[in-house]
């Protein structure tokens, strides 16, 4: 892996995301408030129509394997991304397109669309290591991991191997996220109906769409929270000369950490209530920069 080298976000990169309640099949309990993504600005959830729709190759895609119904699907959104992210998340969908997972057999992010280095394609893009934002080759592929976990959760499968990102992200809500590095952490879930599965993925734009297809629709399954514990996020002031004396500028609009309680309810055709954990995700506070004139 080639040297790593810090970078800042732009501000206008942060939104708001929800971390008490979510737009979209997600309830949770009342909580302090932590600081990051309002649900009102968040367009990323679940979606039922896609852009694929009246592609060639996965209508013969569908046709082939048997898998019209569709399971479920999810739309990430990538507000301002930095170089190289969109890219990168462009080329992961576009290499994932058209798998096909037997019963019972495992997806490997990792497997799948790795290793993320520049002989396959991959450009320098944004990535966490720690509480730092960093450079590496392929980055911005978490992207499709927290989508992928979105969609497997939706479509009521089970996950073999997820991990949260080490500060929250500011494209899905928290304990909804997933983190990938080739050769330590992955993303894995199992198809666990009787069916196979096919996996379409696509970017437009600023926005990764991926979707599950298979047999038969699964129950509905509903994302709940509970936040444990909040950890402000602080900020750091550094001095700028070019500012006016006094004047402040955010160049980096920081999020709280948080510990995260997740588990989902599936509904199945009898009425019945089944509850799933999900474990306890832990975030680190990410810190504001801000900018000060002398």
């Amino acid at each position: 892996m080639r040297k790593k080298t810090a970078i800042l976000f732009s501000a206008a990169f942060l939104i708001y995301i929800p971390v008490m309640c979510f737009l979209y099949s997600c309830k949770m309990q009342k909580e302090p408030e932590a600081k990051g993504v309002r649900a009102d600005n968040l367009s990323s959830g679940p979606v039922t129509e896609v852009p694929w729709q009246d592609d060639e190759e996965f209508k013969k895609a569908i046709e082939k394997n048997g898998t019209n119904v569709l399971l479920a699907a999810y739309r990430t959104v990538l507000k301002d991304p930095l170089p190289g992210e969109e890219y990168n998340v462009h080329l992961g969908a576009r290499m994932m397109a058209g798998t096909v997972l037997k019963e019972g057999e495992i997806f490997s992010q990792n497997n799948n669309i790795g290793p993320y280095i520049e002989s396959r394609g991959y450009r320098e893009g944004p990535t966490y290591s720690g509480v730092n934002l960093i450079k590496t080759i392929g980055g911005g592929v978490c992207k499709i991991a927290s989508t992928l976990y979105n969609v497997s959760i939706m479509s009521n499968l089970e996950i073999v191997e997820r991990r949260n990102h080490s500060m929250p992200v500011p494209y899905v809500p928290y304990g909804q996220d997933a983190t990938v590095s080739y050769g330590n952490v992955d993303f894995r879930f199992k198809n666990s109906t009787n069916e196979p599965l096919l996996i379409w993925a696509q970017g437009v734009d600023n926005t990764l769409y991926i979707a599950f297809y298979g047999k038969e629709k699964p129950p509905k399954v509903e994302w709940h929270h509970d936040i444990l514990e909040i950890q402000k996020a602080q900020e750091i002031y550094k001095k700028n000369k070019s500012l006016p004396q006094g004047t402040k500028k955010i160049i980096l609009e920081g999020m709280d950490g948080a510990t995260v309680k997740s588990w989902v309810t599936i509904e199945k055709s009898d009425g019945t209530i089944e509850t799933k954990q999900l474990g306890t995700s832990y975030y680190k506070p990410m810190s504001s920069i801000v900018e000060v004139g002398e």
